[in-house]
């Protein structure tokens, strides 16, 4: 159903068995996939993709031009994945010369007041509860959980499977599997219960919590903890994965405790 007071740019592509509410404001170039379901007041500017089967909530506004100086009016665009939500208030920029795109992936619970802000780019089933704030330029892996009002620096990246816990400060990237809290942010444990939740076998896991055992607990500095990763540990998947990102994070890692 689409209401006679909803304003929709007739160069905007809806798909089938969408629900445009009242005062929602849908520009040019925009694209709505089949089943999704727009509330009131909901604003989605050019350029915007947005999936199938999303929900997405009154006084979100989606796809507007970013608030980064650099911006030239380059063109970019905001992509939403399917059966994502988008709830009360969110705002997501548009992206810049950068990425040229802000992603959100599928199956996103992105919570009332969230910001997400110029060329980040969110993973599949990522939950970001009330009042999170991502800078620019940040990478958020598949199946991490922010807790609420959670302020992240730009250019930092959050491994898969983390978990952040609420209130905390994100100046430094966050390696997969791990949980983080406390001030300045740090290492506070392996996140097992939601491994184990998400089907992680038990060997998998204990070898996760060996392998930050050694980064994060035993006093080591970080390039030394890495050699000796690549010494002790057996190489697998999992090891080659953790390495691989703190290898690749220019700016460094979260503290150990």
């Amino acid at each position: 159903m689409i209401s006679n007071l909803a304003s929709i740019s007739p160069k905007a592509k809806i798909g089938k068995n969408v629900t445009i509410s009242a005062f929602a404001t849908i520009f040019e170039d925009v694209e709505i996939g089949d089943n999704t379901f727009i509330h009131p007041n909901v604003v989605i500017y050019p350029d915007t993709i947005i999936g199938n089967d999303c929900k997405i909530f009154p006084g979100a506004v989606i796809g507007i031009v970013n608030q980064d100086l650099k911006y030239k009016g380059e063109k970019s665009n905001t992509v939403i994945g399917n059966n994502t939500t988008i709830r009360e208030y969110a705002t997501i920029h548009k992206g810049t010369a950068d990425r040229m795109t802000t992603k959100v992936g599928n199956n996103c619970l992105i919570m009332c007041y969230t910001h997400l802000g110029h060329d980040c780019a969110i993973g599949n089933n990522v939950i970001i509860a009330n009042n999170g704030s991502l800078a620019g330029h940040i990478t958020v892996e598949d199946f991490v959980i922010i807790e609420g009002v959670v302020a992240a620096q730009q250019f930092v990246t959050i491994g898969a499977h983390s978990f952040v816990a609420g209130a905390s400060l994100i100046r430094k990237s966050i390696p997969p599997y791990i949980r983080v809290a406390r001030e300045p942010l740090q290492f506070i444990g392996v996140n097992t219960i939601g491994l184990a939740r998400r089907g992680f076998d038990k060997d998998v896991i204990k070898q996760i919590e060996d392998i930050y055992r050694i980064i994060f607990v035993r006093g080591h500095n970080i390039s030394n903890a890495l050699d000796i990763v690549e010494t002790e540990m057996p190489e697998t998947p999992i090891r080659t994965e953790i390495l691989n990102f703190i290898k690749n994070q220019k700016d460094g890692i979260v503290k150990g405790i």
